[in-house]
């Protein structure tokens, strides 16, 4: 049985243009929609065939499909997290769940062309993410975890990011700080899911608004990375006095070469991480926090996959937040 994929290899185009074509939902040149669609002709693709069987709920399987792509530079931690939050509240909606692995398109043509799955949730998402076209149209419910520069009509949920950057400077500004750093991953899927870029450019944003100077620094999760970090830091603002960490698995290096610095946090500086709960357990020096609510990301995701399988064809952004919570972490800066 002939796929997107071999529609669009057929007649050399992208699939989300193959999606255009089908769905009708942006405009393509003609030259190039005659191509698909000849491509559709000669292969005998059949677009859509889930839909159909989602006519009926009779038809539904009491399955959703999970996509956590498994690439290189994954939390395997985070993600763990997210899977349980999204299996958890699956089981409380009678719903099992498909976890789907691949970083390619092939395991979401192959579940939904054979009806294996009522929906699918799908982590991971880029801003410009190529599975967005084909996912809009597989014929079946889909939401996003994360955010994309397009979402063609599909359902996302994804933490405020900017929020949470607002949250923390403007918690150290009020303490009195003038000189704060920015820690962020230098991983490639981050970036390339947005999620740090917004982070990064509300925190610099607020920064100025409030007439802070910053430092910003990516760091890799290793003892050796966190003293070049935070040597780099410290070269561009000397009297540094608090730092943002968005990054969940450098935060112990980080913390732990400050201890062994004799930098004691809060007195010498302080320190707020926002990232996945529970990353700041466990530390040898307390640390502030604006936590990435994974379990409740995991189940509004649920909830809003539930209500599109059960005809909400309504699609919806969704961005969540979380409060600045202190644990010991942050105080005004250090009397020079």
């Amino acid at each position: 049985m002939a796929t997107i994929s071999d529609v669009a290899r057929s007649a050399g185009v992208s699939l989300s243009t193959v999606s255009y074509v089908l769905s009708g939902k942006r405009s393509i040149s003609e030259p190039t929609r005659t191509r698909v669609l000849d491509a559709v002709a000669l292969l005998g693709y059949r677009p859509n065939a889930g839909a159909r069987a989602l006519a009926s709920a009779s038809n539904r399987t009491g399955v959703i499909g999970l996509v956590v792509p498994l690439h290189e530079d994954a939390d395997v931690n985070v993600v763990m997290q997210f899977v349980r939050a999204v299996t958890t509240t699956a089981r409380r909606h009678e719903a099992d769940v498909l976890l789907l692995t691949q970083e390619d398109s092939a395991g979401l043509e192959r579940v939904t062309a054979t009806a294996l799955v009522d929906g699918l949730i799908v982590l991971d998402i880029a801003v410009d993410d190529p599975r967005i076209g084909l996912l809009a149209g597989l014929g079946r419910p889909a939401v996003l975890m994360g955010l994309p520069r397009e979402t063609q009509g599909l359902s996302c949920v994804d933490f405020d990011f900017a929020l949470a950057a607002r949250t923390a400077v403007d918690h150290l500004a009020r303490l009195g700080h003038t000189s704060i750093g920015l820690v962020s991953s230098s991983t490639s899927s981050v970036h390339q899911a947005g999620y740090a870029d917004r982070l990064q450019a509300s925190f610099l944003d607020q920064a100025a608004s409030a007439g802070l100077r910053v430092a910003t620094q990516s760091c890799d999760p290793t003892a050796e990375a966190a003293r070049t970090c935070l040597n780099g830091l410290r070269a561009q603002q000397p009297d540094l006095t608090a730092l943002v960490v968005h990054h969940e698995t450098a935060l112990p290096h980080l913390v732990s070469t400050l201890e062994e610095q004799g930098v004691r946090i809060p007195r010498d500086l302080s320190l707020v991480s926002v990232g996945a709960t529970g990353a700041a357990a466990g530390l040898p020096q307390p640390v502030d926090v604006v936590e990435v609510p994974i379990s409740e990301m995991g189940r509004v995701a649920v909830e809003m996959l539930s209500a599109r399988i059960a005809g909400d064809a309504t699609p919806e952004v969704r961005l969540l937040s979380s409060p600045l919570i202190a644990q010991g972490g942050s105080a005004p800066p250090p009397a020079s």
